[in-house]
């Protein structure tokens, strides 16, 4: 994993990064076609993300996979850049739309540290209390979250890894406190208010973006004291849809231990790419056999989708231990030794 780069995790980032990409008024004209709420959510997510990288953007513009990556520049975000799109599409009807975005952007805790370089917040907190390093990164993009931690010694990095997944909803006043030091100390004079934070999804995010030794380091120390929240981490850290992104090899691998069964009830609702990834692997006997099961299955529940799905990746975490496989984080393709 690449230091420094957030991963597009939700379909609102998505959608977001998509649009950053697109010139402003082609993204005008798609956003003319939503929902002002859709409009509003896409735009808040916009407003949040300071600059985008190429890496990201390759990522989320599936379309443009086959391009180098060096090929597309950094991109900005920002409430100018949500602001704009807004009025561009919705004309009359921006004003309170405009108002919800800025409030929401506003109202982030820790929200002006978006535009601080992630070097000078690190000079900043590096000599506070892990419990405090650990209240400021759960409210930060998690690119931000893993540079921070890669700068940290080891056993802070620990011990700022073990306070984010206990950390539930914080006391505002706590929050508030820290902020106000921390605006002092920075010669910010923005306010910010609370929100939940913390939590085993946000330690995920941050070890997805994380290098992959400090990661597994961080992964090793810490399921001596708490195996179960190791696990609990490392299941939100690969998702089913991240299978489609194995190499062959590892795909066949995964065939070999998963019964047709289960790819027929975990596949359906999914892309047809997915479900040709898939069936790429397989022979064309194997394939249609596949394709046939899912369509004998009907209509199913999303609830037991998802729960063969969470097999499924429960085996191939399985696989990854026992060395049969290799599974890299987001796009990050593994460098070969000649």
């Amino acid at each position: 994993m690449s230091t420094g780069t957030t991963t597009t995790t939700t379909p609102l980032r998505k959608a977001a990064v998509i649009l950053m990409s697109l010139p402003e008024e082609d993204a005008a004209d798609l956003m003319g076609r939503m929902s002002p709420k859709q409009v509003e959510l896409v735009c808040i997510e916009i407003a949040q993300i300071d600059k985008l990288g190429g890496v990201e953007q390759e990522s989320a513009i599936l379309s443009f996979a086959e391009q180098n990556p060096n090929q597309l520049s950094e991109t900005g975000g920002g409430i100018g850049l949500a602001k704009s799109l807004v009025t561009k599409a919705l004309g009359k009807g921006a004003s309170e739309t405009l108002d919800n975005v800025r409030q929401t952007v506003e109202s982030i805790p820790f929200g002006f540290l978006r535009k601080v370089d992630s070097q000078n917040i690190l000079t900043f907190i590096s000599e506070e209390h892990p419990q405090t390093i650990a209240l400021i990164l759960s409210h930060l993009p998690s690119g931000y979250g893993a540079e921070i931690i890669a700068g940290l010694p080891a056993d802070r990095q620990l011990s700022v890894i073990r306070r984010i997944a206990n950390m539930g909803q914080t006391n505002p006043e706590v929050i508030e406190e820290v902020e106000a030091g921390l605006e002092a100390r920075m010669s910010s004079v923005m306010s910010q208010s609370f929100e939940n934070a913390g939590g085993v999804p946000t330690v995920a995010e941050i070890l997805n973006v994380t290098d992959r030794g400090t990661e597994r380091t961080l992964l090793e120390n810490l399921a001596q004291e708490d195996p179960d929240l190791v696990e609990e981490i490392r299941r939100l850290m690969f998702v089913f849809d991240d299978v489609q992104k194995l190499n062959d090899k590892d795909i066949q691998s995964v065939l070999k231990n998963v019964e047709a069964s289960q790819w027929a009830l975990s596949l359906k609702g999914g892309s047809q790419d997915f479900i040709d990834r898939i069936t790429s692997n397989m022979s064309k006997r194997a394939g249609e056999m596949l394709m046939e099961e899912m369509d004998f299955l009907g209509a199913v529940k999303v609830s037991d989708v998802e729960s063969m799905q969470q097999q499924i990746v429960d085996i191939i975490r399985r696989l990854e231990d026992a060395g049969e496989i290799t599974l890299t984080a987001g796009d990050e393709e593994e460098q070969l030794i000649q």
